[in-house]
């Protein structure tokens, strides 16, 4: 497997243990001393944190499964890398996209020892304030993923 199908690869796995709510595979790929900026802003350091506030999130909400398009897998230097997604929800008993949890998510990935790591995740709402066009656009784009 190439690095950009590892890091590709990465994300998948960080997405689908969302998707199946499983705090630890979610945890598991990212590096003990990564950060996380989720969706409300919350400020992660620490898989163990990582861990436990996706466990709590899952015990106590109901999360919907992503939908997820990779844009870009760029390399800043050798054994680090930048991955660009755009990602959107539909809500447990609908059957379409939701703009208002659609967002932009970007992952920096480090290789140590010969494997991949989610070094950094964040989770930005892509509200595209005053910019209505944007989100349609985006919740178009996502909805070509789900068809």
């Amino acid at each position: 497997m190439t690095d950009e199908e590892s890091i590709r690869a990465l994300y998948r796995a960080l997405i689908d243990a969302w998707n199946a709510r499983d705090a630890v595979a979610m945890s598991s790929v990212f590096a003990d001393d990564a950060n996380l900026v989720g969706f409300d802003g919350s400020q992660l350091d620490g898989r163990a944190a990582i861990e436990s506030s996706v466990r709590d999130i899952f015990e106590n909400h109901v999360v919907p499964p992503y939908i997820v398009k990779i844009r870009e897998v760029r390399f800043l230097t050798l054994g680090v890398a930048i991955l660009r997604a755009v990602a959107g929800m539909i809500p447990d008993g609908h059957t379409d996209l939701n703009p208002a949890l659609n967002a932009i998510q970007t992952l920096v990935a480090v290789k140590t020892a010969g494997v991949w790591k989610a070094s950094v995740f964040h989770n930005t709402p892509a509200a595209f304030h005053g910019r209505p066009e944007l989100a349609e656009q985006l919740t178009a784009e996502l909805r070509s993923v789900t068809e």
